[in-house]
């Protein structure tokens, strides 16, 4: 979510935790966290969150927090050059932020991305060269405090929290471990402190992980299909060890074609990558639905049957365009997906975070217009005896 300038840079790119030991920075963070749930709360949003208050962000154009966050809570990382993945086996990885296909294709385009976004410099890379272990625990403590607050202040009836997946922060450098698998393996134990934490204090875990999609766009354009599916099953295979004894229904799964306002022409089709994302142990599926690159693609339905045990959450507004999206066609959306699965397993939701995408007033009116939407196609569906969806 948008953040209030007064968060925006509080925790800076040093990686140090002064949002959460310095006092009246925690009261801060607490007073903005009651009043982003507030807000959804009150705008008719079922299921809220904290915004992700709780991770750095240096300005507000800066929408990698999601990811960044994860430095502040594991050790063995350090700065370095974006030299692409390296493992000690020429294995097949995803290469580094500035070797994807699409900035291959588009240098032009992109050097003005980079200019509104680094001031043209370039993005920070990092490397693992030690062993990774969880280190973030007053960090993610304070995390589940301010949202229990601010949910128990609005009686709200759910909510859910972000935790990165092993696919998507295995993108780093590996220059420790032997394996690439033996890398995502060792995110994965690491992380399961703040996936179990995060459930057993009666959230809704949400595993944000674009990298099931992304990374094909960050591959050797060498790469086959089936090679692709091996290394995306192996991203999996970790983030389900990760998951082990955590129940289905409280864990969604995000996954997405990289926020960046890009041209996206060399992103992997759902159709080519979804049987892979079936075997995630998630009981809602969080994918994108409103990108123009992508919309087209809930067509996939019609063909793939979605197990008993699995909702989706398609999104219905994006963070990829500045136009709020019309309420008829938000509804529109949901419906497609409703008479596709039925609505007791839809939940109409964003296509991707809208902090840092999307100015702040309009992150605002396209959750009013995901609102206004489900109004309508509620309304629609009870008089063709349909339940409505529900919200996030």
């Amino acid at each position: 979510m948008p953040r209030p300038d007064e968060l925006v840079g509080v925790a800076d790119a040093a990686q140090n935790d002064a949002l959460h030991v310095m006092p009246e920075l925690r009261e801060r963070l607490r007073a903005a966290v009651a009043d982003v749930v507030h807000r959804q709360h009150e705008m008719g949003i079922s299921i809220v969150n904290d915004g992700e208050y709780g991770k750095a962000m240096r300005a507000r154009t800066d929408y990698g927090a999601w990811l960044s966050y994860v430095l502040q809570r594991l050790t063995g990382w350090e700065p370095a050059s974006d030299t692409g993945s390296l493992s000690a086996s020429a294995e097949i990885t995803p290469g580094g932020f500035y070797q994807r296909r699409d900035r291959q294709a588009f240098p032009e385009v992109y050097a003005a991305i980079d200019r509104e976004i680094f001031g043209g410099g370039r993005r920070p890379s990092r490397a693992v060269t030690g062993p990774i272990a969880y280190r973030g625990h007053a960090a993610l403590a304070a995390d589940i405090d301010n949202l229990k607050a601010a949910i128990a202040q609005d009686d709200v009836a759910d909510a859910f929290m972000t935790s990165v997946a092993p696919g998507s922060f295995g993108r780093e450098q590996n220059r420790h471990y032997r394996t690439q698998e033996e890398f995502l393996f060792a995110i994965a134990d690491a992380m399961r402190v703040e996936y179990r934490a995060i459930v057993d204090a009666g959230f809704v875990l949400q595993i944000d992980d674009p990298g099931m999609a992304e990374n094909w766009d960050a591959m050797d354009p060498s790469v086959t299909l089936e090679q692709y599916h091996d290394y995306a099953r192996m991203c999996v295979a970790a983030l389900n060890h990760a998951l082990e004894g955590l129940p289905e229904d409280r864990i969604r799964y995000h996954m997405c074609w990289g926020s960046w306002h890009g041209p996206h022409l060399t992103d992997i089709p759902l159709r080519d990558i979804v049987g892979v994302l079936l075997t995630v142990r998630a009981g809602a599926l969080s994918i994108e639905a409103g990108n123009v690159r992508h919309e087209h693609e809930w067509k996939v339905w019609q063909d793939v049957m979605l197990p008993d045990n699995r909702m989706l959450i398609p999104g219905v507004v994006s963070h990829a365009t500045n136009v709020v999206e019309h309420p008829e066609l938000v509804a529109d959306r949901i419906e497609r997906f409703v008479h596709l699965v039925g609505s007791e397993r839809v939940i109409a939701g964003t296509d991707c975070g809208l902090g840092g995408r999307v100015h702040p007033s309009l992150a605002w009116a396209k959750l009013r217009s995901l609102v206004e939407g489900a109004e309508i196609a509620a309304k629609r569906l009870r008089r063709s005896s349909v339940r409505p969806p529900f919200l996030c």
